[in-house]
């Protein structure tokens, strides 16, 4: 496979980030485990919590039992963990390093995610894969969130991007209606949080992971 100069990348890619490049499961949990402790709230099981990843921290608290008026509170507590322990206990998905070289060999890059964007850029400087991304869509850096089209499409109007030749990739139903939504084609992951039976239903595109999503793409183009 041949390489390609920035000339020659017509080709854009979004990933995801939790379940689609990293597991931070293990920060996640604990420091859902740490606000919940804090405040004396009920703590409602490692596997609802799961579930929830993908969605905004201040909607998982809010569905995960806490008062509204407490959610802002939650989500203080959960980032000032989460920032201290993130890079110790954030691991990179099997072959996820190996997808991003790949995808940048042939297409530019961005990522959107629902996570605050500084502690993403951080855990992506830490892992040495950064520099491969052109921009990073962070949580703060839009109003509505996925599945809402927002943060696709304001990546691809920092990128300069257009729409054609799009792909997102991500292991969640909001990723893929994000997409949709946005006009541009979803892939979906079967690695991540989303279950698998609503991802086949929801996009024709599945893959184990992100490097054989990056594959199917790259074979989709004939390159």
């Amino acid at each position: 496979m041949g390489t390609f100069d920035s000339s020659e990348k017509r080709v854009t890619i979004l990933f995801d980030l939790d379940g689609t490049l990293i597991d931070s499961t293990e920060a996640i949990l604990e420091s859902f485990g740490v606000a919940f402790e804090k405040f004396g709230s009920s703590h409602p099981g490692k596997e609802a919590i799961k579930a929830l990843v993908g969605h905004p921290l201040d909607v998982m608290f809010f569905r995960l039992g806490v008062p509204k008026s407490m959610v802002s509170r939650h989500v203080d507590a959960y980032k000032e963990h989460y920032r201290v322990i993130s890079c110790r206990k954030t691991v990179l998905l099997p072959e996820a390093r190996e997808a991003v070289a790949e995808a940048a060999e042939f297409a530019r890059l961005g990522v959107v995610t629902t996570k605050t964007g500084r502690y993403s850029k951080e855990l992506l400087e830490h892992m040495g894969l950064m520099e491969h991304f052109e921009v990073l869509i962070g949580r703060e850096d839009v109003k509505r969130p996925k599945p809402h089209p927002e943060p696709v499409l304001k990546a691809l109007a920092a990128m300069g991007c257009a729409k054609e030749r799009c792909w997102m990739v991500g292991d969640t139903v909001m990723d893929i209606e994000a997409a949709k939504s946005a006009g541009v084609e979803p892939f979906a992951l079967t690695c991540g949080y989303g279950k698998v039976s609503e991802m086949s239903s929801a996009c024709d595109n599945i893959a184990r992971n992100a490097a054989e999503a990056v594959r199917s793409i790259r074979t989709t183009l004939g390159s």
